[in-house]
């Protein structure tokens, strides 16, 4: 029974991605930003590189930021492919959302690790973020259009940095969604010799 559980399993299994579309008006406290942007420098990280960095989207910016995808998206969508549907969509996005979150990785300058570590990182300080928004019932997505993965002079990103996504957030009235997973025995192989 869900109840029966301990509460950080509890939040774990809990934890859904909620689309913009599905989030109200109502905004995010600052301090409350500041709280899951917190809990994602908590996150574990190799050699402390702490490779996690994050550019915080709102009020206008968030129109910017749409803009910048939307005009994207039409610049690099063929005539034949471009759907009005998904222009409006990758342009709106931004601006339904309380906050978004630009997730970035900055690789370490003398690369004492694989790259893959600091994406790992930074993947887990994204974990930290999601829980946290949970918990405090605010709906989240990572997303990874092409657009904001080609964004870096939009982004102003300094040498080094690389944007992984957007992590989208906000306030919903969808209650705890049902989740699904196939039987944890079916990915797990037990050797003891």
């Amino acid at each position: 029974m869900e109840s029966d559980l301990h509460p950080m399993t509890a939040l774990i299994r809990r934890r859904r991605a909620i689309f913009p579309k599905m989030y109200t008006d109502r905004p995010i406290p600052e301090e409350l930003i500041r709280e899951i942007l917190e809990n994602a420098n908590w996150a574990p990280t190799h050699k402390m590189t702490e490779p996690w960095r994050f550019k915080v989207f709102q009020g206008e910016a968030r129109k910017r930021l749409g803009d910048y995808m939307g005009a994207y998206y039409q610049a690099h969508t063929p005539p034949e492919a471009f759907s009005e549907l998904k222009f409006n969509k990758v342009r709106n996005n931004p601006v339904r959302s309380a906050a978004v979150i630009a997730i970035i990785m900055q690789r370490d300058p003398d690369e004492r690790l694989p790259e893959w570590e600091e994406i790992a990182a930074v993947a887990a300080a994204v974990q930290n973020m999601w829980l946290t928004c949970t918990a405090h019932g605010i709906g989240s997505y990572w997303s990874t259009p092409g657009a904001i993965l080609q964004a870096d002079d939009f982004l102003k990103l300094k040498p080094g940095e690389r944007c992984l996504g957007l992590f989208y957030m906000g306030y919903h009235d969808m209650g705890d969604l049902p989740g699904k997973r196939s039987p944890v025995e079916e990915k797990v192989e037990w050797l003891f010799e």
